[in-house]
Protein backbone atom coordinates (compact mmCIF):
# COMPACT_ATOMS: atom_id res chain seq x y z
CA UNK A 1 0.00 0.00 0.00
CA UNK A 2 1.11 3.50 -1.12
CA UNK A 3 2.42 5.58 1.82
CA UNK A 4 0.85 9.09 1.62
CA UNK A 5 4.02 10.72 0.76
CA UNK A 6 4.43 8.76 -2.02
CA UNK A 7 1.05 9.04 -3.18
CA UNK A 8 1.97 12.61 -3.66
CA UNK A 9 5.18 12.27 -5.30
CA UNK A 10 2.98 10.19 -7.32
CA UNK A 11 0.41 12.63 -7.90
CA UNK A 12 3.11 15.29 -8.67
CA UNK A 13 4.69 13.00 -11.43
CA UNK A 14 1.65 12.42 -13.25
CA UNK A 15 0.30 16.08 -12.87
CA UNK A 16 3.88 16.95 -14.63
CA UNK A 17 3.43 14.19 -17.33
CA UNK A 18 -0.21 15.05 -18.10
CA UNK A 19 0.43 18.72 -18.67
CA UNK A 20 3.84 18.96 -19.89
CA UNK A 21 3.21 19.62 -23.70
CA UNK A 22 5.68 18.74 -26.71
CA UNK A 23 6.50 20.58 -29.46
CA UNK A 24 4.10 18.75 -31.56
CA UNK A 25 1.37 19.87 -29.32
CA UNK A 26 2.49 22.93 -28.88
CA UNK A 27 2.95 23.42 -33.28
CA UNK A 28 -0.92 23.55 -32.74
CA UNK A 29 -1.11 26.11 -30.62
CA UNK A 30 -1.48 30.24 -31.28
CA UNK A 31 0.32 32.54 -28.43
CA UNK A 32 -1.02 36.05 -27.21
CA UNK A 33 2.03 37.28 -25.39
CA UNK A 34 1.70 39.53 -22.08
CA UNK A 35 3.94 41.79 -19.95
CA UNK A 36 2.14 41.71 -16.25
CA UNK A 37 2.76 44.98 -15.58
CA UNK A 38 0.64 46.39 -18.13
CA UNK A 39 -2.08 43.93 -18.84
CA UNK A 40 -4.77 44.91 -16.64
CA UNK A 41 -5.36 46.99 -13.12
CA UNK A 42 -7.06 45.86 -9.92
CA UNK A 43 -10.75 47.19 -9.47
CA UNK A 44 -10.40 50.69 -7.80
CA UNK A 45 -6.76 51.61 -9.20
CA UNK A 46 -6.15 54.73 -10.90
CA UNK A 47 -6.45 54.15 -14.71
CA UNK A 48 -4.34 57.44 -16.02
CA UNK A 49 -1.25 56.92 -14.27
CA UNK A 50 0.59 54.80 -16.47
CA UNK A 51 3.32 56.53 -18.26
CA UNK A 52 5.17 54.10 -20.15
CA UNK A 53 8.44 56.79 -20.26
CA UNK A 54 8.01 56.67 -16.87
CA UNK A 55 9.79 53.69 -16.88
CA UNK A 56 8.53 52.18 -13.49
CA UNK A 57 5.78 49.56 -12.23
CA UNK A 58 1.96 50.44 -13.15
CA UNK A 59 0.18 47.80 -11.26
CA UNK A 60 -0.60 44.47 -13.75
CA UNK A 61 0.00 41.24 -11.67
CA UNK A 62 -0.88 37.68 -11.95
CA UNK A 63 -4.63 38.03 -10.04
CA UNK A 64 -5.06 41.13 -12.82
CA UNK A 65 -4.40 38.85 -15.61
CA UNK A 66 -6.31 36.10 -14.38
CA UNK A 67 -9.27 37.86 -13.60
CA UNK A 68 -9.11 39.65 -17.56
CA UNK A 69 -8.44 36.15 -19.32
CA UNK A 70 -11.60 36.03 -21.34
CA UNK A 71 -9.87 39.09 -23.64
CA UNK A 72 -7.53 36.72 -24.89
CA UNK A 73 -9.52 33.32 -24.76
CA UNK A 74 -12.18 35.47 -26.85
CA UNK A 75 -10.05 36.43 -29.29
CA UNK A 76 -9.19 32.59 -30.33
CA UNK A 77 -5.55 32.32 -28.23
CA UNK A 78 -4.70 28.67 -26.98
CA UNK A 79 -1.65 29.59 -25.24
CA UNK A 80 -0.63 32.57 -22.89
CA UNK A 81 3.34 33.71 -22.66
CA UNK A 82 4.08 35.82 -19.74
CA UNK A 83 6.96 38.22 -18.38
CA UNK A 84 9.34 36.45 -16.11
CA UNK A 85 8.49 35.37 -12.66
CA UNK A 86 11.83 35.09 -11.29
CA UNK A 87 12.49 37.99 -8.66
CA UNK A 88 13.76 40.96 -9.96
CA UNK A 89 16.18 43.87 -9.01
CA UNK A 90 15.63 44.81 -5.36
CA UNK A 91 17.62 47.94 -5.23
CA UNK A 92 17.94 51.62 -6.16
CA UNK A 93 16.13 52.60 -9.00
CA UNK A 94 18.35 52.18 -12.42
CA UNK A 95 19.46 55.03 -14.72
CA UNK A 96 16.94 53.17 -17.39
CA UNK A 97 13.98 53.18 -14.54
CA UNK A 98 12.67 50.16 -12.46
CA UNK A 99 12.38 46.27 -13.19
CA UNK A 100 8.33 46.64 -14.36
CA UNK A 101 9.14 44.25 -17.23
CA UNK A 102 10.83 41.41 -15.53
CA UNK A 103 13.89 40.56 -17.23
CA UNK A 104 16.36 42.52 -14.26
CA UNK A 105 16.88 39.07 -12.51
CA UNK A 106 18.28 39.13 -9.23
CA UNK A 107 17.64 35.68 -7.25
CA UNK A 108 15.93 33.21 -9.43
CA UNK A 109 14.60 31.00 -6.50
CA UNK A 110 12.10 33.52 -5.33
CA UNK A 111 9.57 35.06 -7.01
CA UNK A 112 8.33 38.27 -8.11
CA UNK A 113 6.35 39.77 -5.20
CA UNK A 114 5.37 42.74 -7.66
CA UNK A 115 3.35 40.59 -9.38
CA UNK A 116 2.03 38.43 -6.35
CA UNK A 117 2.63 35.52 -4.57
CA UNK A 118 3.02 31.73 -5.29
CA UNK A 119 -1.24 31.03 -4.60
CA UNK A 120 -1.34 33.92 -6.92
CA UNK A 121 0.68 31.86 -9.82
CA UNK A 122 -0.94 28.98 -8.68
CA UNK A 123 -4.30 30.17 -9.36
CA UNK A 124 -3.53 31.81 -12.88
CA UNK A 125 -1.80 29.02 -13.97
CA UNK A 126 -5.15 26.69 -12.52
CA UNK A 127 -7.38 29.04 -14.42
CA UNK A 128 -5.35 28.68 -17.60
CA UNK A 129 -5.10 24.89 -17.39
CA UNK A 130 -9.23 25.19 -17.15
CA UNK A 131 -9.94 26.75 -20.32
CA UNK A 132 -8.02 24.26 -22.09
CA UNK A 133 -5.27 26.64 -22.71
CA UNK A 134 -1.54 26.55 -22.31
CA UNK A 135 1.32 28.45 -20.36
CA UNK A 136 4.19 29.53 -21.16
CA UNK A 137 6.43 31.33 -19.16
CA UNK A 138 9.58 33.99 -19.78
CA UNK A 139 12.97 32.39 -18.11
CA UNK A 140 16.31 34.59 -17.70
CA UNK A 141 19.30 32.56 -17.41
CA UNK A 142 22.09 34.08 -18.72
CA UNK A 143 22.85 36.87 -16.70
CA UNK A 144 21.30 38.70 -13.54
CA UNK A 145 21.53 42.90 -13.37
CA UNK A 146 23.95 45.28 -11.68
CA UNK A 147 24.69 48.89 -11.35
CA UNK A 148 28.83 48.00 -11.21
CA UNK A 149 31.23 45.66 -12.86
CA UNK A 150 31.53 44.71 -9.54
CA UNK A 151 28.53 43.97 -7.63
CA UNK A 152 27.39 42.07 -4.15
CA UNK A 153 27.05 38.23 -5.66
CA UNK A 154 25.50 37.29 -2.40
CA UNK A 155 21.83 38.70 -3.30
CA UNK A 156 21.54 36.48 -6.38
CA UNK A 157 20.88 32.72 -7.05
CA UNK A 158 24.86 31.93 -7.40
CA UNK A 159 26.42 33.56 -4.47
CA UNK A 160 29.99 33.99 -6.01
CA UNK A 161 31.68 35.61 -8.12
CA UNK A 162 33.25 32.07 -9.48
CA UNK A 163 29.97 30.93 -10.97
CA UNK A 164 29.99 34.87 -13.01
CA UNK A 165 32.42 35.57 -16.53
CA UNK A 166 35.03 38.28 -16.11
CA UNK A 167 33.61 41.74 -17.42
CA UNK A 168 34.05 42.18 -20.82
CA UNK A 169 31.97 44.37 -22.65
CA UNK A 170 29.67 42.54 -25.80
CA UNK A 171 31.16 42.41 -29.30
CA UNK A 172 28.52 41.80 -31.25
CA UNK A 173 30.05 40.47 -34.47
CA UNK A 174 31.97 37.72 -32.36
CA UNK A 175 29.79 34.91 -30.82
CA UNK A 176 32.78 33.56 -28.31
CA UNK A 177 32.23 37.27 -27.17
CA UNK A 178 28.64 36.91 -26.88
CA UNK A 179 28.55 34.26 -24.98
CA UNK A 180 31.49 34.83 -21.98
CA UNK A 181 30.84 39.22 -22.02
CA UNK A 182 28.09 40.97 -20.04
CA UNK A 183 25.24 42.14 -21.91
CA UNK A 184 24.03 45.91 -21.02
CA UNK A 185 26.09 48.96 -20.42
CA UNK A 186 27.98 50.65 -17.13
CA UNK A 187 24.64 51.94 -15.84
CA UNK A 188 22.92 48.68 -15.70
CA UNK A 189 25.16 45.88 -15.98
CA UNK A 190 23.83 42.28 -16.63
CA UNK A 191 26.69 39.84 -14.82
CA UNK A 192 26.85 36.67 -17.05
CA UNK A 193 26.48 33.39 -15.59
CA UNK A 194 28.90 30.88 -16.36
CA UNK A 195 26.46 28.03 -18.09
CA UNK A 196 29.31 25.57 -18.47
CA UNK A 197 29.75 25.69 -14.33
CA UNK A 198 28.92 22.06 -13.54
CA UNK A 199 27.40 23.64 -10.25
CA UNK A 200 25.20 26.47 -12.57
CA UNK A 201 23.85 23.19 -14.60
CA UNK A 202 22.93 21.23 -12.05
CA UNK A 203 20.94 23.84 -9.82
CA UNK A 204 19.96 25.41 -12.53
CA UNK A 205 18.36 22.32 -12.94
CA UNK A 206 17.10 21.77 -9.96
CA UNK A 207 15.47 24.98 -10.05
CA UNK A 208 13.32 24.76 -13.49
CA UNK A 209 12.16 21.46 -12.75
CA UNK A 210 10.88 22.68 -9.69
CA UNK A 211 9.31 26.23 -11.09
CA UNK A 212 7.77 23.67 -14.06
CA UNK A 213 6.16 21.13 -11.95
CA UNK A 214 5.24 23.06 -8.80
CA UNK A 215 3.22 25.90 -11.68
CA UNK A 216 2.17 23.02 -14.21
CA UNK A 217 3.94 25.71 -16.55
CA UNK A 218 4.01 23.87 -20.47
CA UNK A 219 6.62 26.17 -22.54
CA UNK A 220 9.75 28.43 -21.67
CA UNK A 221 10.67 31.47 -23.85
CA UNK A 222 14.28 31.83 -23.41
CA UNK A 223 15.51 35.15 -23.07
CA UNK A 224 18.87 36.29 -24.60
CA UNK A 225 19.25 32.34 -25.78
CA UNK A 226 22.04 32.81 -28.20
CA UNK A 227 24.08 34.44 -25.41
CA UNK A 228 24.23 31.61 -23.58
CA UNK A 229 26.90 28.22 -24.33
CA UNK A 230 24.61 25.65 -26.82
CA UNK A 231 25.74 22.83 -24.80
CA UNK A 232 23.60 24.01 -21.57
CA UNK A 233 19.64 24.38 -23.29
CA UNK A 234 19.56 20.17 -24.04
CA UNK A 235 20.38 19.88 -20.06
CA UNK A 236 17.60 22.49 -19.30
CA UNK A 237 14.72 22.06 -22.23
CA UNK A 238 12.96 19.84 -24.07
CA UNK A 239 12.08 16.06 -22.93
CA UNK A 240 15.39 14.93 -21.98
CA UNK A 241 16.48 18.22 -20.23
CA UNK A 242 15.48 19.13 -16.59
CA UNK A 243 12.45 21.14 -17.17
CA UNK A 244 11.06 18.52 -19.49
CA UNK A 245 8.68 20.65 -21.72
CA UNK A 246 8.99 23.05 -24.94
CA UNK A 247 11.83 25.86 -24.96
CA UNK A 248 10.92 28.65 -27.69
CA UNK A 249 14.57 30.81 -27.61
CA UNK A 250 15.28 34.42 -28.53
CA UNK A 251 17.58 34.77 -30.94
CA UNK A 252 17.77 37.92 -31.78
CA UNK A 253 18.87 39.30 -35.26
CA UNK A 254 18.04 40.06 -38.71
CA UNK A 255 17.65 38.44 -42.33
CA UNK A 256 20.48 35.93 -41.33
CA UNK A 257 18.71 32.61 -41.10
CA UNK A 258 21.48 30.89 -40.31
CA UNK A 259 22.41 32.71 -37.57
CA UNK A 260 19.05 31.62 -35.80
CA UNK A 261 18.98 28.09 -37.55
CA UNK A 262 21.86 26.85 -36.02
CA UNK A 263 20.29 27.05 -32.13
CA UNK A 264 17.40 25.08 -33.01
CA UNK A 265 18.65 22.00 -32.53
CA UNK A 266 20.33 22.83 -28.58
CA UNK A 267 16.48 24.14 -28.30
CA UNK A 268 13.39 23.35 -29.71
CA UNK A 269 12.53 26.10 -31.38
CA UNK A 270 13.68 29.59 -32.11
CA UNK A 271 11.33 33.47 -32.60
CA UNK A 272 11.67 33.53 -36.15
CA UNK A 273 13.52 37.37 -36.27
CA UNK A 274 14.71 36.81 -40.04
CA UNK A 275 10.64 36.02 -41.18
CA UNK A 276 9.69 39.18 -38.87
CA UNK A 277 12.43 41.51 -40.44
CA UNK A 278 11.41 40.08 -44.17
CA UNK A 279 8.03 41.02 -43.37
CA UNK A 280 8.67 44.39 -42.38
CA UNK A 281 10.59 44.50 -45.37
CA UNK A 282 7.84 43.45 -47.95
CA UNK A 283 4.96 44.62 -46.19
CA UNK A 284 5.19 47.90 -44.24
CA UNK A 285 4.50 51.33 -45.84
CA UNK A 286 6.40 53.50 -46.03
CA UNK A 287 9.15 50.93 -47.26
CA UNK A 288 11.21 48.93 -49.70
CA UNK A 289 7.79 46.70 -50.42
CA UNK A 290 10.53 43.69 -50.87
CA UNK A 291 8.67 40.71 -51.32
CA UNK A 292 11.49 38.79 -52.65
CA UNK A 293 13.13 38.99 -49.29
CA UNK A 294 10.42 37.41 -47.91
CA UNK A 295 10.31 34.56 -50.58
CA UNK A 296 14.39 34.47 -50.49
CA UNK A 297 13.92 33.81 -46.52
CA UNK A 298 11.38 31.14 -46.87
CA UNK A 299 13.54 29.14 -49.39
CA UNK A 300 16.64 29.17 -46.80
CA UNK A 301 14.94 28.68 -44.06
CA UNK A 302 13.63 25.07 -45.58
CA UNK A 303 16.93 24.22 -46.24
CA UNK A 304 18.26 25.39 -42.78
CA UNK A 305 16.03 25.10 -39.52
CA UNK A 306 15.34 21.62 -38.75
CA UNK A 307 11.26 21.99 -38.07
CA UNK A 308 9.91 25.43 -39.51
CA UNK A 309 6.65 24.18 -38.09
CA UNK A 310 7.60 25.26 -34.73
CA UNK A 311 9.18 28.32 -35.02
CA UNK A 312 7.46 31.87 -32.83
CA UNK A 313 6.25 34.25 -36.14
CA UNK A 314 5.59 37.54 -34.57
CA UNK A 315 5.29 41.33 -35.41
CA UNK A 316 5.69 42.78 -32.58
CA UNK A 317 7.23 42.16 -28.75
CA UNK A 318 8.74 44.01 -25.71
CA UNK A 319 12.07 44.73 -27.92
CA UNK A 320 10.59 46.11 -30.88
CA UNK A 321 9.06 49.28 -32.48
CA UNK A 322 5.17 48.28 -32.54
CA UNK A 323 4.00 47.49 -36.16
CA UNK A 324 1.81 51.14 -36.14
CA UNK A 325 5.54 53.01 -35.33
CA UNK A 326 6.68 51.91 -38.62
CA UNK A 327 3.55 51.89 -41.25
CA UNK A 328 1.18 53.55 -41.80
CA UNK A 329 -1.35 51.59 -43.24
CA UNK A 330 -3.98 49.18 -41.26
CA UNK A 331 -3.65 46.75 -44.60
CA UNK A 332 -0.32 46.52 -44.33
CA UNK A 333 -0.82 44.38 -40.63
CA UNK A 334 -3.73 42.38 -41.94
CA UNK A 335 -1.94 41.11 -44.47
CA UNK A 336 1.39 40.73 -42.66
CA UNK A 337 -1.06 39.17 -39.41
CA UNK A 338 -2.95 36.55 -42.04
CA UNK A 339 1.00 35.44 -42.99
CA UNK A 340 2.10 34.51 -39.75
CA UNK A 341 -1.17 32.93 -38.79
CA UNK A 342 -1.45 30.55 -42.48
CA UNK A 343 2.20 29.86 -42.77
CA UNK A 344 4.59 26.81 -40.85
CA UNK A 345 5.02 28.19 -37.74
CA UNK A 346 3.18 29.01 -34.44
CA UNK A 347 1.81 32.90 -34.39
CA UNK A 348 2.34 35.15 -31.63
CA UNK A 349 0.56 38.44 -30.69
CA UNK A 350 2.16 40.83 -28.69
CA UNK A 351 -0.57 42.46 -26.49
CA UNK A 352 -1.99 45.81 -28.08
CA UNK A 353 -0.74 45.03 -31.44
CA UNK A 354 -4.94 44.23 -31.80
CA UNK A 355 -5.57 47.90 -30.28
CA UNK A 356 -2.99 49.29 -32.86
CA UNK A 357 -1.13 50.37 -30.12
CA UNK A 358 2.33 52.12 -31.97
CA UNK A 359 5.05 52.73 -29.41
CA UNK A 360 8.28 53.05 -31.41
CA UNK A 361 10.21 51.24 -29.47
CA UNK A 362 11.56 50.38 -25.58
CA UNK A 363 9.92 51.72 -23.24
CA UNK A 364 7.06 53.36 -25.29
CA UNK A 365 6.37 50.06 -26.49
CA UNK A 366 5.15 48.88 -23.35
CA UNK A 367 1.84 50.35 -23.33
CA UNK A 368 -0.67 49.97 -20.94
CA UNK A 369 -3.65 47.86 -21.75
CA UNK A 370 -6.33 49.20 -19.71
CA UNK A 371 -7.01 52.50 -21.49
CA UNK A 372 -7.66 50.60 -24.69
CA UNK A 373 -11.07 49.13 -22.47
CA UNK A 374 -10.35 45.78 -23.98
CA UNK A 375 -12.42 47.19 -27.08
CA UNK A 376 -13.49 44.59 -29.46
CA UNK A 377 -11.73 46.73 -32.63
CA UNK A 378 -11.39 45.48 -35.96
CA UNK A 379 -8.23 44.16 -35.43
CA UNK A 380 -9.45 42.01 -32.80
CA UNK A 381 -11.87 40.80 -34.72
CA UNK A 382 -9.75 40.27 -37.58
CA UNK A 383 -7.35 37.73 -34.77
CA UNK A 384 -10.40 36.41 -34.37
CA UNK A 385 -11.45 35.19 -37.62
CA UNK A 386 -7.52 33.91 -38.25
CA UNK A 387 -7.72 31.97 -34.84
CA UNK A 388 -10.80 30.71 -35.81
CA UNK A 389 -9.98 29.42 -38.90
CA UNK A 390 -6.85 28.02 -37.81
CA UNK A 391 -8.24 26.13 -34.68
CA UNK A 392 -10.18 24.98 -36.71
CA UNK A 393 -7.69 23.59 -39.16
CA UNK A 394 -5.47 21.73 -36.46
CA UNK A 395 -8.58 20.37 -34.81
CA UNK A 396 -10.47 19.05 -38.16
CA UNK A 397 -6.70 17.69 -39.49
CA UNK A 398 -4.79 16.35 -36.36
CA UNK A 399 -6.06 12.67 -36.38
CA UNK A 400 -5.37 12.99 -40.39
CA UNK A 401 -2.47 11.36 -42.25
CA UNK A 402 -1.83 14.79 -43.04
CA UNK A 403 -2.03 17.56 -40.40
CA UNK A 404 -2.99 21.41 -41.62
CA UNK A 405 0.36 22.45 -39.10
CA UNK A 406 2.98 19.57 -40.37
CA UNK A 407 2.30 20.51 -44.40
CA UNK A 408 5.11 22.67 -45.90
CA UNK A 409 3.97 25.76 -47.12
CA UNK A 410 5.00 26.68 -50.71
CA UNK A 411 4.79 29.86 -52.86
CA UNK A 412 2.40 29.71 -55.97
CA UNK A 413 3.63 33.04 -57.30
CA UNK A 414 4.93 36.28 -56.01
CA UNK A 415 5.55 39.62 -57.63
CA UNK A 416 6.37 43.16 -56.40
CA UNK A 417 2.90 43.38 -55.65
CA UNK A 418 2.26 40.48 -53.43
CA UNK A 419 2.38 37.14 -52.83
CA UNK A 420 0.71 33.56 -52.70
CA UNK A 421 1.20 30.77 -50.55
CA UNK A 422 -0.30 27.49 -50.26
CA UNK A 423 -0.58 25.00 -46.79
CA UNK A 424 -2.26 21.75 -46.78
CA UNK A 425 -5.23 22.55 -48.72
CA UNK A 426 -5.20 26.34 -47.76
CA UNK A 427 -4.18 29.54 -50.61
CA UNK A 428 -3.39 32.52 -49.29
CA UNK A 429 -3.18 35.70 -51.57
CA UNK A 430 -0.93 38.55 -49.56
CA UNK A 431 -0.11 42.48 -50.63
CA UNK A 432 1.14 45.34 -50.03
CA UNK A 433 -0.13 47.89 -52.40
CA UNK A 434 -2.15 49.30 -49.43
CA UNK A 435 -5.62 50.19 -48.51
CA UNK A 436 -6.02 52.56 -51.38
CA UNK A 437 -7.95 51.02 -54.54
CA UNK A 438 -4.88 50.02 -56.92
CA UNK A 439 -7.56 49.90 -60.16
CA UNK A 440 -4.66 48.16 -62.55
CA UNK A 441 -3.09 45.76 -60.23
CA UNK A 442 -3.25 42.11 -59.50
CA UNK A 443 -1.76 39.23 -58.73
CA UNK A 444 -3.33 35.50 -60.95
CA UNK A 445 -2.05 32.62 -59.45
CA UNK A 446 -1.96 29.14 -60.87
CA UNK A 447 -4.02 26.73 -58.26
CA UNK A 448 -3.77 22.74 -58.15
CA UNK A 449 -7.75 22.94 -58.45
CA UNK A 450 -9.97 21.81 -61.38
CA UNK A 451 -11.93 24.89 -63.35
CA UNK A 452 -14.81 25.76 -61.35
CA UNK A 453 -14.08 24.27 -57.96
CA UNK A 454 -15.80 26.01 -55.62
CA UNK A 455 -13.61 27.76 -53.04
CA UNK A 456 -14.88 30.36 -49.37
CA UNK A 457 -13.29 33.25 -48.75
CA UNK A 458 -13.06 32.76 -44.96
CA UNK A 459 -11.97 36.53 -44.29
CA UNK A 460 -15.46 37.40 -45.70
CA UNK A 461 -17.33 33.90 -46.02
CA UNK A 462 -17.85 35.11 -50.35
CA UNK A 463 -17.47 32.45 -52.87
CA UNK A 464 -14.79 32.39 -55.44
CA UNK A 465 -14.89 30.06 -58.34
CA UNK A 466 -11.20 28.73 -59.82
CA UNK A 467 -10.86 29.80 -62.92
CA UNK A 468 -9.58 28.60 -66.55
CA UNK A 469 -6.43 26.30 -66.29
CA UNK A 470 -6.80 26.52 -62.23
CA UNK A 471 -6.35 30.14 -62.39
CA UNK A 472 -7.60 32.59 -59.89
CA UNK A 473 -6.99 36.28 -60.17
CA UNK A 474 -6.93 38.47 -57.04
CA UNK A 475 -7.93 42.08 -58.09
CA UNK A 476 -7.33 45.66 -56.15
CA UNK A 477 -10.02 47.66 -56.93
CA UNK A 478 -10.86 48.09 -53.41
CA UNK A 479 -7.94 48.04 -51.98
CA UNK A 480 -5.11 46.10 -50.65
CA UNK A 481 -7.39 42.84 -48.59
CA UNK A 482 -5.70 39.48 -47.85
CA UNK A 483 -7.44 36.65 -49.44
CA UNK A 484 -7.68 33.13 -47.42
CA UNK A 485 -9.67 30.38 -49.87
CA UNK A 486 -10.17 26.91 -48.92
CA UNK A 487 -12.44 24.42 -50.73
CA UNK A 488 -16.58 24.90 -49.93
CA UNK A 489 -16.86 20.98 -50.38
CA UNK A 490 -14.54 20.73 -47.47
CA UNK A 491 -15.75 23.41 -44.98
CA UNK A 492 -19.11 21.70 -45.60
CA UNK A 493 -17.66 18.47 -45.08
CA UNK A 494 -15.87 19.19 -41.68
CA UNK A 495 -19.48 20.98 -40.40
CA UNK A 496 -16.74 24.21 -39.97
CA UNK A 497 -17.55 26.94 -37.38
CA UNK A 498 -15.75 29.15 -39.77
CA UNK A 499 -18.38 30.83 -42.11
CA UNK A 500 -21.22 28.62 -41.02
CA UNK A 501 -24.48 28.98 -43.02
CA UNK A 502 -22.65 30.88 -45.30
CA UNK A 503 -20.29 27.93 -47.34
CA UNK A 504 -21.74 27.64 -50.92
CA UNK A 505 -20.29 24.37 -52.78
CA UNK A 506 -21.92 24.74 -55.98
CA UNK A 507 -20.30 27.12 -58.62
CA UNK A 508 -22.34 30.65 -58.88
CA UNK A 509 -23.96 32.76 -56.43
CA UNK A 510 -27.26 31.57 -54.10
CA UNK A 511 -29.94 33.90 -55.14
CA UNK A 512 -29.86 35.13 -51.23
CA UNK A 513 -26.53 36.32 -51.97
CA UNK A 514 -26.54 39.87 -52.31
CA UNK A 515 -23.28 41.02 -52.04
CA UNK A 516 -19.56 39.56 -53.36
CA UNK A 517 -16.42 40.40 -52.25
CA UNK A 518 -14.22 43.02 -54.48
CA UNK A 519 -12.26 39.77 -55.02
CA UNK A 520 -14.52 37.29 -55.46
CA UNK A 521 -16.28 39.82 -57.93
CA UNK A 522 -12.96 39.57 -59.87
CA UNK A 523 -13.38 35.94 -60.49
CA UNK A 524 -17.07 36.24 -61.13
CA UNK A 525 -16.26 39.03 -63.81
CA UNK A 526 -12.98 37.06 -65.42
CA UNK A 527 -15.61 34.31 -65.87
CA UNK A 528 -18.48 36.75 -66.96
CA UNK A 529 -15.68 37.86 -69.83
CA UNK A 530 -15.06 34.47 -70.83
CA UNK A 531 -18.45 33.94 -71.71
CA UNK A 532 -19.34 37.16 -73.21
CA UNK A 533 -16.26 36.72 -75.47
CA UNK A 534 -17.45 33.65 -76.73
CA UNK A 535 -21.04 34.58 -77.24
CA UNK A 536 -19.48 38.05 -78.70
CA UNK A 537 -17.49 35.61 -81.52
CA UNK A 538 -20.79 33.86 -81.84
CA UNK A 539 -22.23 36.97 -83.36
CA UNK A 540 -19.48 38.11 -85.23
CA UNK A 541 -19.44 35.14 -86.85
CA UNK A 542 -23.00 34.56 -87.84
CA UNK A 543 -22.96 38.71 -88.63
CA UNK A 544 -19.70 38.08 -91.24
CA UNK A 545 -21.61 34.98 -92.64
CA UNK A 546 -24.60 37.08 -92.94
CA UNK A 547 -22.54 39.78 -94.68
CA UNK A 548 -20.95 37.61 -97.23
CA UNK A 549 -23.44 35.79 -97.73
CA UNK A 550 -25.57 38.98 -99.56
CA UNK A 551 -22.02 39.89 -101.23
CA UNK A 552 -22.20 36.05 -103.02
CA UNK A 553 -26.08 36.53 -103.71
Amino acid sequence: MLTPLLWALLATFLLHDAQAASAAQWRDRSIYQVIIDRYALSNGSDPTLCNPSAQTWCGGTWNTLRDNLDYIQDAGFTAVWISPVQQNWQGERTPYGDAYHGYWIQDSTQLNEKFGSSDDLLALSKEIHQRDMYLMVDVVVNDVMALSTNPDYSIYMFKDASYYHTYCPVDYSNTTSEQLCWLGDTNVTLPDVDTTNPTVISQYGSWISELVHTYSIDGLRIDAAKHVDADFWPTFCGAEGASGIFCMGEVFGGLDVEDAAEWQGPLDSVLNYPMYTALTQAFQIPGPLNITALTETMSQGKQLYKDTTVLGNFLENQDLPRWASGSVDVQTLYNAMTFNFMTDGIPIVYYGQEQYFSGAGDPLNREPLWPSNYTKTDAYKFIQMLNQFRNYLVNSTASTSNPWTTAETQVLTASQYGIAIMKGDVITVLTNVGSPAQNNTHIAVATPYDRNTALTNILTCEQWVVGSQGYIDVQYTLGGQAVILHPSTILAANKSPVCSGLVQTSQGVDDDSTTLSNAALSVVRSNFRLTLWAVDSVVIAVVLSMALGWRWS
